[in-house]
């Protein structure tokens, strides 16, 4: 039997990967760190901060991820996590050298859709070999079963980037460069937003690899800075919030124009330690629904709980105290690996 099994963002969670902060660092600025990390910052390139996250952010964050993990294992989830890894060895290829990130984000660089898993080629230099953090448990799904795609390893040259540009049009289109994160699954729709970690060849090499069973939506001008799982967060079949900031009638996705949709409330600004925070305050709504009538969402975040509550879910209130810090909410932090349901086509 296939372990990889993911057809949509809210079936019945079964199996999901929890990532690690251990490690995490900053990873030195070059190019593609401005490109999509801090454009603003291009001409005062000595300003940016690199190094290793503080001792602190990474053990608090450690084991509020252990909290995750347990609390997602008590509802029947199988729960993996990936083992750590020196984020400070030098990463080469011909064209450039860096050094790494983190393992905190599993659902920036693997996709699940239906039985199969692809490693997705990232926009980050830093970010390049991430999933070898996952190697073992790729192994393992395959030989379940499950179906392992790699897309084409980018080159990520200086052509790839242009931190100058307007925002949205920083990542050009010398190659397919997305990360996992602009998509999100919708049956047999796809949502893929093109943004500075999402060029538009991304999309049609996505296409070609789903096949005809399934339809890429390239979302434009929705949300021009880096993932889409901030901007519209799927809770049901029919059902979708979205954040008041990116989305209005203009943007939509027109294949989601039918569902219902509720505006994510003001929320609570979390704070974040350093120099610069990796993702706004719209982090608080980046939350993992766990099933239908359950999602695990930021404590802190009352008014989007009372929003939740009010249209049928139940909430497991849980806390990522540095996810501004280190750019990433429940959703990020996981990957859905196993869903229980069948491949749909939504229409209301």
């Amino acid at each position: 039997m296939s372990l990889v099994s993911v057809h949509n963002e809210w079936d019945p969670l079964e199996e999901v990967i929890v990532g690690t902060a251990v490690g995490a660092r900053v990873p030195t600025a070059d190019r593609s760190v401005f490109a999509v990390e801090y454009a603003g910052d291009y001409e005062s390139q000595e300003q940016i901060p690199s190094g290793a996250y503080p001792d602190r952010v990474l053990k608090e964050t450690e084991e509020e991820l252990h909290v995750l993990a347990a609390e997602l294992t008590k509802l029947g989830v199988t729960v993996r996590r990936p083992g750590p890894r020196d984020h400070s060895a030098l990463i080469k290829t011909p064209d450039w050298e860096t050094d790494g990130f983190h393992d905190y984000c599993p659902r920036d660089g693997l996709l699940s859709v239906g039985q199969t898993i692809i490693e997705t080629p990232m926009a980050l230099r830093s970010r390049f070999l991430e999933s070898l953090a996952y190697k073992d448990l790729l192994l393992e799904y395959f030989a379940s079963g499950s179906r392992w795609l790699s897309a084409p390893k980018p080159r990520l040259t200086d052509d790839s980037y242009a931190p100058q540009a307007p925002a949205g049009e920083r990542l050009t289109d010398e190659e397919p460069v997305f990360d996992a994160a602009n998509v999100l699954r919708f049956g047999t729709d796809l949502l893929y937003l093109v943004s500075d970690s999402g060029n538009e060849l991304g999309a049609k090499w996505l296409q070609s690899a789903v096949g005809d069973t399934y339809t890429v939506h390239p979302c434009r001008k929705l949300y021009a800075s880096t993932h889409v799982d901030s901007t519209i967060v799927p809770l049901r079949p029919g059902l979708v919030l979205t954040n008041p900031s990116r989305v209005n009638d203009e943007n939509m996705p027109d294949f989601l124009r039918s569902w219902e949709n509720i505006t994510c409330p003001e929320l609570v600004d979390i704070g974040f330690t350093g120099d610069k925070p990796h993702c706004s305050v719209w982090i608080g709504m980046n939350l993992l629904v766990v099933r239908p009538d359950l999602a695990v969402v930021d404590r802190r975040q009352t008014a989007l709980i009372r929003l939740l509550e009010k249209h049928g879910m139940n909430v497991l209130p849980l806390q990522l105290t540095h996810s501004r810090t280190l750019g990433g909410g429940f959703h990020c932090a996981t990957l859905d690996v196993r869903r229980t349901g069948t491949l749909e086509t939504y229409q209301f």
